[in-house]
């Protein structure tokens, strides 16, 4: 059976764009069991409460929610274990340097396979405040608004 090609999403952590002003994002790869690979593979999984840290050089993805592989055997995985992640020497230096400013942490937005590789998309994120998330609805409101105008314009209604 050939590996499917391009990105296919399993799951992605959409609140992180509502709360976080994310910066820098980085692609990385998972140390995944055989039942991991299987229920991500069947489009199980969450990232409502996950997030990254950096342990003595290695980058670990934390209380990332795959559920159990329904046709697992005894050995079945945890659902809530910490996962390693793969990114170059570098990547994870700046990482690690961006987090130990206050105020930065290292968000998933999204884990997908991508050539058949199980991947998450990472972000370092900037926590926003109550009125900054009001400030980006109200931006978001006008734009479609304005938006609603000109289309309304175009076509000839005003």
């Amino acid at each position: 059976m050939p590996r499917p090609q391009g990105r296919v999403l399993v799951a992605q952590n959409r609140k992180a764009h509502h709360d976080y002003h994310l910066h820098d994002r980085f692609e990385a790869g998972m140390v995944l069991t055989g039942t991991e690979v299987k229920s991500l593979r069947a489009g199980r999984a969450s990232l409502v409460d996950a997030f990254a840290t950096v342990d003595d050089g290695e980058v670990w993805l934390r209380n990332a929610h795959i559920p159990e592989y329904a046709f697992g055997t005894w050995k079945n995985h945890a659902t809530r274990r910490n996962r390693k992640l793969l990114l170059h020497r570098k990547e994870i230096a700046k990482l690690d340097r961006e987090t130990a400013s206050s105020g930065r942490t290292i968000v998933p937005l999204a884990i997908y396979f991508s050539d058949g590789y199980a991947k998450v998309e990472l972000a370092i994120a900037t926590g926003k405040r109550d009125w900054d998330k009001r400030q980006t609805i109200a931006a978001r409101d006008a734009d479609r608004e304005a938006q609603r105008e000109l289309s309304a314009r175009n076509r000839g209604e005003r």
